[in-house]
């Protein structure tokens, strides 16, 4: 665990443009909030509910004297508005620093997105994959840039690591075109280990970018309002209301993956210091290793392959060279 103040820590973001999605609420809304204090030159705020966001982005401007908090339409449970949003963005923009793929559901009602994805995995992961899909030309010319220090921040969980909440075999995506294939905590943490996978894939295939995956703790937010319910859910709620951070709280790892120094190289067994790429952070900024499903090469390869394939399906223009 590393001593990270945001107000204190955070350096200057002059000039910069940040994106986050779910940034109308919870840990989203308290990571604008916490960079929007550091002269940024826009923080897009996406959402799906746009006077809601609005409300949002005016109360965050007042309170943090920022007028860059930009609202930017985003329904994660459909790949139309993904586009529709990636498109609006690069038509605004020709560069972006920071984006926070940190939106996301949690034991949800059985359901399936727009285009036929589990609604949890939809949103969690095929939703973000198609947004960074989209965005990684210019997050690629914004890091070749003098200067250039572009950071991809993917909001996971540590039920990605539970192996009692995963399928057999961590992965199965044959079952992603069903909205009740298993229960609605493990349709979850099946979710949360597919972002940490992804993140580890796209760390190794942009190695100039800093892409990192965290936990960002049991945070006290409106995602756990929204739950379905069921045997795992109210076993395990006392347990999490026990744990519970406040927003800000939960938000200062994933402040700490977008804005500490990047690790530098070290020889030996000498331990890095600082933000590595393709690493999982815990509070705050704790790297922990991969294990169980998470440390499968063979599952990694697995979800990038059904991931593409998916995306071109409905317009995904395939990943930019570095």
């Amino acid at each position: 665990m590393v001593s990270f103040e945001p107000a204190r820590d955070i350096p200057s973001l002059a000039g910069k443009v940040i994106l986050v999605t779910g940034g109308n609420a919870g840990i989203g809304k308290a990571t604008i909030r916490a960079l929007a204090k550091h002269d940024p030159a826009r923080i897009y705020l996406c959402g799906r509910r746009h006077d809601a966001c609005e409300r949002i982005a005016k109360e965050l401007r007042a309170e943090t004297h920022c007028d860059g908090i930009v609202v930017l339409d985003l329904d994660l449970n459909s790949l139309e508005s993904v586009k529709k949003a990636a498109a609006t963005f690069l038509e605004k923009e020709n560069r972006l620093d920071l984006l926070f793929l940190n939106a996301g559901v949690a034991n949800t009602a059985h359901a399936l997105t727009k285009e036929g994805y589990e609604t949890q995995f939809g949103i969690n992961h095929v939703g973000h994959a198609l947004l960074t899909q989209l965005l990684m030309p210019v997050l690629l010319r914004t890091q070749a840039q003098p200067g250039g220090d572009v950071r991809v921040v993917v909001t996971s969980s540590n039920a990605a690591f539970t192996t009692m909440l995963l399928p057999s075999g961590g992965l199965d995506l044959k079952a992603m075109r069903k909205a009740d294939a298993y229960s609605t905590m493990m349709l979850y943490a099946h979710s949360k280990l597919a972002n940490a996978l992804f993140a580890i894939k796209l760390a190794r295939q942009y190695p100039s970018l800093s892409v990192t995956v965290l936990h960002p703790g049991v945070v006290k937010s409106e995602i756990w309002g929204k739950g379905a319910g069921g045997l795992v859910s109210m076993l395990l709620r006392p347990l999490m209301m026990a744990m519970w951070v406040n927003i800000d709280e939960g938000a200062k790892t994933q402040l700490w993956c977008a804005t500490a120094p990047r690790a530098q190289p070290t020889k030996g067994t000498t331990k890095p210091t600082g933000v590595v790429s393709g690493a999982f952070y815990q509070p705050t900024g704790k790297l922990v290793p991969y294990k169980g499903a998470t440390a499968k090469q063979e599952l990694v390869e697995e979800l990038w392959t059904w991931t593409n394939d998916e995306l071109a399906k409905h317009g995904g223009p395939g990943w930019a060279s570095e």
